[in-house]
């Protein structure tokens, strides 16, 4: 009789246990990695979406939009923006299905829409995550051509990271000047160009000029400066000039006004096209193949190239088309926030200046307001759709090639289907930089970040 009741006993604890396990099996755990070397953890189930991260994000950030900003993952040495529709599986592919996976899945929080003017970020921590990955892409930046801009960018940051300069004076009334380090503000080719002691010389007396800007000041100075560096605010997507080239030459580069065509040569970038958006008719993406039409007057050939993939020319797509959307949306704001500074700049119209600068941030409030409400009631309309097809198997998104027609000037897609090719963008490893940011990585055990990383946990229910 006791054995009868030990077995039941135990029975009920395995009975108990097992929706547990179950459970636990059912989830992934996701790391973002921040533009500042912070990292946000947050745990999901295993038919999540890419919106479910995206809304951790916010929440542990303490923010209400991230609308430039988007989640990337690492693709080909490339960074590959989500689609916030899509389930993460279609991202990460069979390992994201396998149970026993216990390393955080990798995703990146980066800028996906750059912008003219830092104003229109209305949020402090936003506006400190844009201004971050600005510096970062300076200190990368190639533009060996624009070296007195380096300058000034390098005075911009320390006025907005170290403010007014002090002035200190030494036995012979020298300034000290080793306050910064020249690695921290300037790229590598330039400190090896000038010397360290030449930078360590001459930025101080630029930083110095800055005295009375504030720190948020600087900061929009920084971003409207970083604006002008030829491959500052933009981001690259790599292309091959036809189908069997195994080394892509071809860099497309989306920024704020349209679109730059570059070719590698020995490690150079060379402008071959810089076309705005009013300068192109249409993008036109068929499986892999990548046709960029420009308008008549141009008298531009066809421009044709090759992605990675049917799934890279679907997100590039996506991306491009998003981008010319922004720029259409914003470009009357950016407008009125330049005669502003212009007012200001001429000391006329005082009052009238800090009135519509007001106005005009009340309306850009209740333009963002009105489209998170509109964004809140979609990803509302669609979850009871999402929950409905929970257990049935998910239409594929990229089981086809498909042809993608892109006009912008009336913004209408074509599709045909061709022959299917799937790539999924779940391999770290390709980037040997990436290492260095999870060391202590391995397929048994979690992601072990170095101690100046900040984390928060948040699991999504």
């Amino acid at each position: 009789m006791c054995r009868y009741f030990e077995e039941v006993r135990l029975g009920l604890r395995s009975a108990t246990e097992a929706p547990v396990t179950m459970r636990t099996k059912q989830k992934r755990r996701v790391c973002i990695l921040l533009p500042n070397k912070q990292h946000l953890d947050c745990t999901v189930t295993v038919k999540a979406r890419a919106q479910e991260v995206l809304n951790s994000v916010l929440k542990q950030l303490g923010v209400t939009d991230l609308y430039i900003f988007g989640l990337a993952v690492l693709r080909d040495n490339e960074y590959l923006f989500l689609d916030l529709g899509l389930k993460l599986s279609k991202y990460f592919g069979t390992r994201w299905n396998r149970s026993s996976i216990t390393v955080p899945f990798i995703v990146f929080l980066r800028v996906q829409y750059y912008i003219e003017n830092g104003q229109l970020i209305l949020s402090s921590k936003v506006q400190q995550l844009y201004y971050t990955e600005l510096r970062q892409k300076v200190l990368r930046s190639q533009s060996r051509q624009q070296e007195a801009l380096f300058f000034q960018l390098a005075a911009s940051a320390l006025q907005a990271e170290v403010g007014d300069l002090e002035q200190r004076y030494g036995n012979e009334g020298e300034e000290e000047r080793c306050y910064f380090l020249p690695e921290d503000y300037f790229p590598s080719w330039l400190i090896k160009r000038r010397g360290r002691d030449y930078l360590l010389q001459h930025c101080p007396a630029l930083h110095g000029d800055l005295r009375g800007v504030t720190r948020s000041q600087a900061t929009l100075q920084f971003i409207k400066e970083a604006g002008s560096l030829q491959d500052g605010p933009v981001t690259f997507y790599r292309m091959r000039q036809n189908k069997r080239e195994r080394r892509s030459s071809i860099l497309l580069g989306v920024v704020v006004k349209g679109v730059h065509i570059y070719e590698e040569v020995e490690g150079k970038l060379c402008l071959l096209y810089d076309l705005s958006w009013t300068n192109i008719d249409r993008f036109t993406f068929q499986g892999r193949r990548f046709e960029v039409s420009a308008v008549g007057s141009l008298c531009l050939p066809e421009l044709v190239y090759y992605t990675h993939s049917a799934f890279h020319s679907k997100h590039v797509l996506r991306h491009l088309t998003d981008s010319h959307r922004r720029h259409i949306d914003t470009r009357d704001a950016v407008s009125y926030m330049q005669q502003l500074e212009d007012m200001e700049a001429s000391r006329f119209y005082n009052e009238a200046y800090i009135c519509d600068t007001a106005g005009l941030r009340q309306r850009l409030q209740t333009d963002n307001l009105t489209s998170s409400m509109s964004d809140c009631s979609a990803a509302a309309g669609t979850s009871t759709a999402w929950s409905k097809e929970e257990e049935e198997e998910d239409e594929e998104y990229f089981t086809a090639e498909v042809m993608v027609v892109f006009v912008l000037t009336v913004a209408e897609f074509e599709l045909c289907v061709d022959e299917p090719e799937e790539v999924f963008v779940d391999d770290p490893a390709e980037v040997s930089w990436l290492a260095e940011l999870i060391r202590g990585a391995s397929v048994d055990g979690a992601v072990v970040f170095p101690s100046s990383w900040e984390a928060i946990n948040m699991e999504v229910k």
